[in-house]
């Protein structure tokens, strides 16, 4: 009795278009071979004038740029499909210790002034002071326990969800991702701890501390809870 012939890719047809789910367990060149069968056989699809676009899922396999063109290759020799994207479940070394650094909480006890520059990939928990003229830059949120009355940067890395929180709020500029926002020419006294934060038009809006509990419930990571 002949073997039956393992099926390395399963072809899904979405209103998108196509999603190939690759075997993430044979060999790099066993795949190749079985994406050529499948498309061989599916070589009609769309017809040949409409674009047909492709997402392809690697599961838990790691592939080089010499493997993502060939693997590219393969799929765009047929006329009538082209690849939207890539998607693996696994990342490399180099990318793992960017989004590590980019979820940090940097805590620093200073007062940064006129001139100064402090600067982290992740969320920034300053103690102290911003002077005029001193600026903070941060990829995530910007926390200030202090008087902030320099520049704040918060989501530098086009992160639109970061935002800017400091007891005395009264900077010169503000700018969340690239959104940018200047102090007006005459600052009331406050009592209250304000925060700054995009809506979902991306405009800068300064509102009281205790809003962000509502707006951003994800800037809580204890887990456990009560």
């Amino acid at each position: 009795m002949k073997a039956q012939k393992h099926q390395y890719v399963t072809i899904k047809g979405t209103k998108n278009g196509l999603t190939l789910h690759l075997d993430d367990n044979c060999s790099f060149e066993e795949l190749l071979y079985g994406l050529q069968d499948v498309l061989s056989l599916k070589h009609d699809m769309g017809g040949k004038n409409q674009k047909i676009s492709v997402l392809v899922k690697l599961g838990y396999r790691y592939i080089t740029k010499e493997q993502e063109a060939k693997l590219t290759e393969v799929i765009t020799d047929k006329q009538n499909l082209f690849i939207h994207s890539i998607e693996s479940e696994v990342m490399t070394k180099k990318e793992a210790i960017r989004l590590k650094k980019e979820s940090e909480v940097i805590s620093v006890a200073k007062i940064v002034r006129s001139g100064q520059v402090l600067e982290t990939d992740g969320d920034l928990l300053l103690i102290g002071d911003v002077n005029p003229g001193g600026m903070v830059i941060a990829g995530g949120n910007i926390f200030i326990l202090g008087s902030l009355r320099g520049i704040a940067h918060a989501g530098f890395n086009g992160n639109t969800r970061a935002v800017i929180a400091a007891s005395d709020m009264r900077p010169t500029q503000l700018r969340i991702n690239h959104v940018l926002n200047r102090s007006p020419d005459h600052i009331q006294e406050k009592n209250t701890m304000e925060c700054a934060y995009l809506d979902e038009n991306e405009n800068m809006v300064i509102d009281r501390l205790q809003k962000l509990a509502h707006l951003r419930p994800g800037l809580t990571r204890l887990e456990g809870g009560m």
